[in-house]
């Protein structure tokens, strides 16, 4: 996506960190960043893997020599080690401008009784318990500052429950109230609160939610036209680059063949 010069300056020198940006919607969110403000810019990056920061690091410094990139491993859904990671970072990456709260994970498609603890306890951890803590932490310099952004990555799965979704579908709708009740507690500030709310993305993350198996992770594409990385992270690019008496509060985004979790079409969107 080609973003303007007015974009470039509303982002133009600040501090932008990334939760779970070794791939997918993370990934993309960083490379679109650094393209839209044109290599002014300081990014914070961090995942569970840091091979893939590293990779992504070269990557947008071989491109945009002046940018400024941090990476660092933080796992969110271990909560004792989020406040370690923050009070950590270099000084000239420590006032988050943007936060992306973009970690996150579904694991499995087991129906209420048959979920293993460990599941429930990993999905609570990761999308509430982490993306509550490193929100809390960020927050208290923007409130110093009474500037910033913060970006939930929710999902269709938080307005709607289905089948098999029991807990994933909890946690994003835990995601979706307490960003609901932040923006209201910040509406006296210049602190923006917004929500993404994306239908079915092709990432990784079918992946992750069948533990590796390719074969049923694939299954959930077939047949339809998904939203990719790219189009979720523009998104989140547009709204952080609005005037700042703006905000777009919540996006809810589908693929042309979705229409809600159970609403998707799979065949040829050409049928008449």
């Amino acid at each position: 996506m080609s973003f303007g010069a007015a974009a470039a300056s509303r982002i133009a020198g600040k501090v932008i960190l990334i939760t779970g940006a070794s791939a997918g919607i993370g990934y993309q969110t960083a490379k679109d960043f650094a393209a839209a403000a044109k290599g002014d810019l300081k990014l914070v990056l961090n995942a569970r893997r840091l091979d893939k920061l590293t990779t992504l690091k070269e990557e947008l410094l071989k491109e945009y020599p002046s940018l400024k990139v941090h990476i660092g491993v933080l796992d969110v859904s271990k909560f004792e080690t989020i406040k370690p990671y923050i009070e950590s970072l270099p000084a000239d990456f420590k006032e988050v401008d943007v936060l992306v709260n973009n970690a996150g994970k579904a694991l499995g498609l087991e129906r209420i009784g048959d979920i293993d603890p460990e599941d429930v306890k990993t999905m609570f951890d990761t999308n509430v318990i982490g993306m509550v803590e490193i929100t809390q932490l960020v927050l208290k310099g923007m409130k110093e500052r009474n500037r910033g952004d913060i970006v939930q990555l929710g999902s269709v799965a938080g307005r709607e429950a289905y089948p098999g979704g029991g807990i994933y579908c909890a946690t994003k709708s835990a995601l979706r109230f307490f960003t609901t009740a932040l923006r209201k507690e910040l509406i006296n500030t210049r602190i923006r609160v917004m929500e993404i709310e994306p239908g079915n993305v092709e990432t990784e993350f079918s992946m992750v939610r069948f533990k590796g198996d390719a074969e049923k992770a694939a299954s959930v594409y077939t047949g339809t036209e998904p939203l990719y990385a790219e189009d979720i992270s523009e998104l989140i690019v547009f709204n952080c680059t609005r005037k700042p008496n703006t905000v777009i509060a919540e996006t809810l985004v589908f693929a042309t063949n979705q229409a809600s979790p159970f609403h998707i079409y799979r065949g040829s969107l050409d049928e008449k």
